[in-house]
């Protein structure tokens, strides 16, 4: 059994861990970090656990542990790094954006970066928006068929935003309501095009980018298009092949929706062709295979055990 502990295990993403690890069939989960709660019991803040846990919040921290999840807001984590040196042994996994494509870390997309993985202490798992988008482009970059702009319209839940109580995450402001932001400028472009630029190097295009916020919890709908020259038929054989060592991203024939997602570690996809354009639709959970659930499929891989452990889970349909 290997041991693991989460810093900033209050927010929704370490409270997904937590989750995830008390039923993980070859890890312990050895404490939980918070600062806001320490002293308090885990079932206080994530309340569903009652009975499922006895674990207490601490401001300790025990880096003996084989994994160490990094729960942090972005900017946080690397401040964290520098003021608390940890084994170049133990298997590190930050959630946040600090470390994306930085020196010394894989960036932790299993689709992308298996080996890589396979052989790292230090993964930087990648963002939720990010996740969705460029397991809907991957394949095309790797055929290098992205030769003109590419269109991207996504939609997030209420949870992609954080635990941290903001103007748009008010029940009132977001029940009924829909609204862009960040349009054309999100961050999680810069990441996106560092990935497509692993398998497509002259990679010039645009990728326009409006992220939606939606009026529901969690989970995120991506739909894309661009221009292309390959029929439907190609086009889908090599998104199949492409994913066919993939466990979690899956290539639907049916036009797919969020309920076939939302609780799952699972991306699907959905490609079309309409005229002289590829249209893929790519729909995740925002805080499983956009986060947490990535980032256990990315500490299986690294500790060299089943993908899948501690993964297998079911949408809740209706």
């Amino acid at each position: 059994m290997y041991k693991a502990g989460i810093i900033g295990a209050a927010g929704y993403t370490g409270g997904e861990l937590i989750r995830l690890l008390l039923h993980h069939p070859q890890v312990v989960l050895a404490w939980v970090h918070s600062n806001s709660q320490a002293g308090k019991p885990v079932s206080d803040t994530h309340d569903d656990l009652v009975g499922d846990t006895d674990l207490v919040f601490t401001k300790e921290l025990d880096t003996s542990v084989d994994v160490l999840f990094l729960c942090m807001g972005h900017g946080e984590a690397a401040k964290w790094v520098e003021q608390h040196p940890v084994p170049e042994s133990t298997l590190l996994i930050d959630l946040s954006h600090d470390f994306r494509w930085k020196e010394g870390w894989v960036y932790g997309l299993p689709e992308l970066n298996k080996i890589q993985i396979q052989k790292s202490k230090r993964i930087a798992n990648p963002g939720c928006f990010a996740t969705a988008i460029q397991l809907a482009l991957l394949p095309l970059a790797q055929a290098q068929l992205i030769q003109e702009e590419v269109h991207i319209h996504a939609i997030t839940g209420a949870t992609g935003a954080g635990q941290s109580l903001q103007a748009t995450s008010h029940f009132s402001w977001r029940q009924n309501n829909v609204s862009v932001y960040k349009v054309f400028e999100h961050q999680h472009l810069g990441e996106i095009t560092e990935s497509l630029k692993t398998l497509q190097a002259d990679l010039n295009k645009a990728l326009n980018f409006v992220p939606v916020r939606g009026d529901f919890a969690r989970g995120i709908f991506a739909s894309v298009y661009t221009h292309c020259d390959w029929n439907v038929k190609e086009l889908n054989e090599w998104y199949q092949n492409f994913y066919r060592n993939a466990p979690f991203t899956k290539v639907t024939g049916q036009n797919p929706h969020l309920k076939q997602v939302v609780n799952t570690n699972k991306c699907v996809l959905h490609v079309e062709k309409h005229g002289d354009k590829v249209f893929i639709i790519s729909v995740i959970d925002n805080l499983l295979k956009g986060a947490s659930g990535q980032a256990v499929e990315n500490m299986n891989g690294a500790l060299g055990i089943d993908p899948c452990a501690g993964l297998a889970l079911k949408a809740s349909f209706f």
